[in-house]
């Protein structure tokens, strides 16, 4: 899998978050985390309760048959621009700076939803000691990961792959990867289905080894802004591209990842105001960002 967007009216992305989601320029951001999510207010209310016609089960096996399809159109047309690169990953978590401060020690990463590379390359760009497995659901972003010119077999390894079928087994070998990211790519999968991709990737897991999540959270103003008739689910919603998101709480997201055998070390929201005084906009953004530990007791699965 790969990320989301909305109406793909804007590019702009500030520090930590993804640009898809077609909001306006702003300035100003606010950040801080929190165990707390987001309270919103009667307006916000009175909009989600009056929202609760679903898209027709028809539309949504459609929608679930062509998922790939609908990634790999939306690589088709923005190729490798629509995404900015995430230079914010190595502050944000401290895990992928291990091979910097012990030279001998190799990282071995997999970037679960790779798109187009905009995580790794800045990683293998500042030189990080580190082996980078890489895979997505579209076989068009893989292309574009292998066709960038710091891709290198020798430090990367990138396969199209569909978390939720495909054993991650056929290309990574068992228990040898340090650390996994999902960033913005579990909220892009059906949540029928979230189960069995946390499960592929434990199985390639070090005992003790860590996912790096971060993704959507529950009422963040990408999910207010959807208009009737985009609901799938409960938090799970489509775009007009047929891409979908779901936004999470923190406690289905715990949840999740302790049915799939992991321990949560850290789960919080990140909330982030954005004002623009000129327009008068003022842009509420929630995510989760969040680390999940595999057990170092190797356990079979």
């Amino acid at each position: 899998m790969a990320l989301s967007k909305q109406d793909d009216t804007a590019n702009v992305v500030l520090p930590g978050e993804e640009p898809k989601d077609g909001l306006p320029c702003l300035t100003q951001p606010v950040q801080s985390k929190t165990s707390t999510g987001r309270t919103l207010n009667e307006k916000e209310i009175e909009k989600l309760t009056g929202d609760q016609t679903l898209v027709s089960d028809f539309k949504q096996i459609k929608l679930e048959k062509e998922a790939q399809k609908n990634w790999d159109l939306f690589y088709k047309r923005n190729t490798t621009n629509f995404f900015k690169d995430r230079h914010w990953t190595t502050r944000e978590f401290e895990e992928l700076k291990v091979c910097l401060e012990f030279e001998a020690q190799r990282l071995v990463l997999l970037e679960a939803g790779c798109g187009v590379g905009n995580c790794i390359f800045p990683l293998l760009e500042e030189d990080l000691n580190i082996f980078v497995y890489a895979c997505d659901f579209s076989p068009r972003a893989v292309e574009f990961v292998k066709q960038h010119p710091l891709y290198c077999t020798e430090r990367c390894s990138a396969f199209q792959c569909d978390l939720t079928k495909d054993d991650l087994r056929g290309n990574v070998p068992v228990g040898s990867v340090d650390v996994a990211t999902l960033i913005f790519v579990l909220s892009a999968i059906h949540p029928d289905k979230m189960q069995q991709a946390l499960d592929n990737i434990y199985r390639v897991l070090k005992p003790g080894g860590i996912i790096l999540f971060r993704d959507y959270g529950l009422y963040d103003h990408a999910m207010m802004r959807f208009k009737a008739g985009n609901k799938l689910g409960e938090n799970f919603y489509v775009r007009q591209d047929g891409t979908r998101s779901y936004f999470f709480s923190k406690e289905l997201l715990a949840d999740l990842f302790r049915g799939a055998g992991f321990e949560s070390v850290t789960n919080e929201y990140v909330l982030r105001e954005t004002v623009n005084k000129k327009e008068g906009l003022c842009v509420p953004r929630v995510f989760l960002q969040s680390k999940f530990r595999r057990p170092d007791q190797l356990q079979s699965s």
